[in-house]
C-alpha cells in the first residue's frame, strides 16, 4: 500500500513539473523593460499649517486664549476670501509643562497649541495673508507644501511618457539583437509620485520681519510628478 501511494505521489509531482515547464515553454519571445515619465510644472496652490501656541499659568486661561486667537484667525481667513472648505483643524493640544525636579506635582505653566491647515489658490497673496495672520494672533507655521490644481492631467502625461520611455528602451534592445518590437504583451504600472510637503517649522516672528522688509518670501520653483511602468513586448 505504501509503495502504491509513493508511486501515485511521484506521478503527481512529475505531472506538476511537466505542466510548469510546458507553460514556460509556451511563452512567446519577449523583451521586458521599465519606463519612467516625469512632468515638471510650476505650482499654483499652496497648503500651509499655521496656528497659535499659548502658555499660561492655568489650564483654563491657556484654553481660553488659544480659542480666542484661533477664532480670530478663522475670521481673518474668511474675510480674506479663503473658502471654508480650504480651512481645516490640523492639530490640538492642551497640556501641563513641568520644568523642575523629577516628581514635581505642580506644573510651571500650561501650554495650549492649536493649528489649522489652509489651502491657498492665489499664491501671490501668500505674503499678505501670512502677515495678516500674524497680526490676528498666529505665532507659528509648521509646514508648507506646493501643489497643482491640474494634478490628474499631469499624472496622465507622466504615465504617457513612462510608456513611451519603456517602448524606446525595448526598441533599442531589440535592435541590438536584430529583432523588432511587436505589440505589447503585458503592462504593469509601478506607481506615481505626487509632490510632497516642504517642511518649514518654527515661530512666525522671524518670517514676518522678512515680509515687512518688502519683496516676496516664496521661491516656488517647480514640482515634479513622476510615473513608472513595466512593459513586455513581443519580439518579431
Amino acid at each position: 500500500m505504501k509503495l502504491l501511494f509513493a508511486s501515485v505521489f511521484g506521478l503527481l509531482l512529475t505531472g506538476f513539473a511537466f505542466s510548469a515547464n510546458a507553460q514556460q515553454s509556451q511563452l512567446p519571445p519577449l523583451v521586458s523593460t521599465s519606463g519612467l515619465g516625469e512632468v515638471k510644472v510650476q505650482p499654483d496652490q499652496i497648503t500651509f499649517t499655521t496656528g497659535v501656541e499659548i502658555r499660561e499659568k492655568t489650564l483654563e486661561d491657556a484654553r481660553r486664549v488659544a480659542d480666542q486667537r484661533t477664532a480670530a484667525l478663522l475670521t481673518f481667513l474668511k474675510k480674506n476670501g479663503v473658502d471654508d472648505k480650504h480651512v481645516q483643524t490640523a492639530y490640538l493640544s492642551l497640556q501641563p509643562v513641568y520644568t523642575g525636579e523629577f516628581g514635581q506635582t505642580t506644573p510651571q505653566f500650561y501650554q495650549a497649541t492649536r493649528s489649522i491647515s489652509v489651502t491657498l489658490n492665489k499664491i501671490d497673496k501668500f505674503d499678505e495673508l501670512m502677515s495678516g495672520l500674524y497680526k490676528a494672533g498666529a505665532n507659528r507655521v509648521d509646514g508648507i507644501s506646493y501643489q497643482s490644481s491640474q494634478l490628474k492631467k499631469h499624472q496622465e502625461e507622466a504615465r504617457k511618457r513612462a510608456v513611451q520611455d519603456a517602448k524606446q528602451k525595448a526598441m533599442a534592445l531589440a535592435s541590438e539583437l536584430g529583432a523588432k518590437v511587436g505589440r505589447p504583451y503585458q503592462i504593469n504600472e509601478g506607481g506615481s509620485n505626487a509632490p510632497g510637503p516642504v517642511m518649514y517649522k518654527g515661530m512666525m516672528r522671524e518670517s514676518m520681519v522678512a515680509m515687512d522688509g518688502g519683496g516676496s518670501t516664496l521661491a516656488l520653483g517647480e514640482i515634479i510628478i513622476t510615473s513608472g511602468v513595466q512593459v513586455s513586448f513581443l519580439l518579431e
